[in-house]
């Protein structure tokens, strides 16, 4: 066997050689790990098919709960519904065994109306029968006793019996009280508490109204005297107590008392009025201009003039005309109320009066529709002025104080001489509302019931002034009218002359008094 020698490498072959099978084993490696990346890419798409179906079978046990949820939802609201259908059913029943029982006791109350009404009936015939048979037997007595007087004209002796027979559903009431105060014994003092005048007075006002106020005996009963009707409105007015006092303190009927009131107190108003409450003619017009200039050392002034309010039930018709702002706001309560504008001379006696006008209206407005400015516009007051207060217009006739800030001496010294006027027209207002107490409360008295009312009370004041009748102090009673200073409180260039004139003169001759500057 030959043997042949190897021939080795050199350098160059040796590193061609190296870098060759760098290249085959870099391809060996990139095979290997493609196939673990395959591998891989293999396992992460088996593992999100895994998690793709674990979340599919989530969502599908979620929708059965959601749908088991609503199956036991459905179920819960038939059971539901069923059970208020069968409440319904139940209070249905209840309610329609509740209205026949109802129906049934509305049945039951009208045929019981029915025969009451039925009992009335033949109760008012039987009524009405023994009230004949008693006027047929009254009758008889009567042609029994006047053939009794004159037996020679009947051609016998009649028999009769005495007595007077009275109809069998009149109540007999107590007069005890009148009797004792209508007897001569009566003390003075208590008939004078009680009446808020003296005997005399009210003697002369029984003769005044004797003519308007009488009625005639009847054969059934005897008429009430005039003095009894006479003290029944006096003393309502005085006290201004509820009818049924009234009744059981002269022992008369309710209506009785309540138609004596409106009878007396009309009367009062059309016979008296003329003779105690007129405007005055020129001579006593005169006096009264110089009693006040005395007074005042103002010249012309024929009267002091006031506004008051008169509390009243809040009416069923122009019920916002009636409606006193001030008043409810400082009574903390709806007031309604009815004006009386009243012009006094310097003794405290009415000589004007405008009853009845709403209680919203201002003191100008009321002036305004009253029969005084009708008069001072037809020219009956040349001459003569009425002193107003703040709450009046200055006019050509109507006097009234500044009431602008920052006044002068001047005009606070006119200013005090014109709240002397108006002090007797208050004094007055207080006078009259303190002794007829019915002007200080509301009352059940009818609107126009109400301006008799008020008339009467101004005419019994007049009287009582005249014949100087003392008022007791405890009876004092305070004003409370708030005066609204008008818009338009200067009417005339004139009269804003006239009234710098008159605190001019009053000032600058001495007539003026010196309490402004204290």
């Amino acid at each position: 066997m030959e043997l042949t020698t190897f021939p080795f490498l050199n350098q160059e072959e040796i590193s061609h050689f190296y870098s060759l099978f760098q290249d085959l084993e870099g391809c060996f490696n990139g095979n290997t790990n493609l196939k673990k990346r395959r591998r891989e890419d293999d396992e992460g798409d088996n593992n999100k098919k895994n998690n793709q179906s674990d979340k599919e079978g989530t969502k599908m046990s979620a929708l059965n709960d959601i749908l088991a949820s609503l199956i036991m939802f459905n179920e819960e609201e038939e059971i539901e519904q069923n059970q208020w259908v069968i409440e319904s059913q139940q209070d249905k029943g209840l309610f329609d065994a509740n209205s026949k029982q109802k129906i049934q006791v509305m049945s039951d109350y009208q045929s019981n109306l029915q025969n009451y009404h039925s009992d009335l009936d033949e109760m008012d015939q039987l009524r009405t029968k023994r009230a004949r048979s008693a006027a047929t037997v009254v009758a008889a007595v009567a042609v029994d006793n006047a053939v009794s007087e004159n037996p020679a004209q009947s051609g016998g002796s009649g028999s009769g019996s005495s007595g007077q027979h009275r109809r069998l559903w009149v109540k007999e009431r107590s007069k005890a009280w009148w009797d004792r105060c209508n007897h001569t014994d009566f003390p003075e003092e208590e008939f004078r508490r009680a009446f808020r005048m003296s005997k005399a007075t009210f003697d002369l006002i029984c003769e005044e109204l004797d003519s308007a106020v009488i009625k005639k005996n009847t054969m059934l009963r005897d008429a009430i005297p005039v003095r009894q009707r006479v003290a029944v409105c006096i003393w309502r007015l005085a006290t201004g107590e509820p009818l049924r006092l009234v009744s059981r303190r002269f022992g008369l009927g309710i209506s009785t008392c309540h138609k004596l009131v409106l009878e007396v107190c009309s009367a009062i108003y059309s016979v008296l009025m003329p003779k105690f409450l007129q405007w005055p003619d020129e001579n006593k017009i005169n006096t009264i201009k110089e009693e006040f200039k005395s007074m005042s050392g103002i010249a012309n002034v024929g009267g002091s003039m006031y506004t008051t309010h008169i509390p009243i039930i809040a009416p069923k018709t122009r019920v916002a005309d009636y409606f006193n702002k001030r008043h409810t706001e400082r009574n903390q309560k709806s007031s309604y109320s009815m004006t009386l504008q009243g012009v006094v001379d310097p003794k405290g006696l009415f000589t004007d009066v405008c009853i009845g006008l709403p209680g919203s209206m201002p003191d100008d407005q009321i002036l305004e529709n009253s029969a005084l400015f009708q008069r001072a516009n037809r020219g009956q007051l040349r001459d003569v002025c009425i002193v107003g207060n703040s709450g009046h217009p200055l006019m050509d006739w109507v006097l009234v104080p500044y009431t602008h800030q920052n006044l002068t001496w001047t005009q606070h010294a006119f200013n005090e001489k014109i709240d002397d006027i108006q002090k007797v027209s208050k004094e007055a207002f207080m006078r009259l509302k303190g002794r007829w107490t019915c002007l200080q409360k509301r009352t059940e008295v009818k609107l126009e019931d109400l301006l008799v009312h008020l008339g009467a009370c101004c005419v019994l004041h007049n009287i009582c002034e005249m014949r100087n009748e003392e008022m007791d102090p405890e009876l004092r009673f305070e004003l409370f009218d708030d005066e609204m200073i008008p818009e338009n409180n200067l009417r005339s260039v004139p009269s804003i002359q006239a009234r710098d004139h008159i605190a001019h003169n009053l000032l600058h001759h001495g007539l003026a008094g010196t309490s402004f500057l204290v």
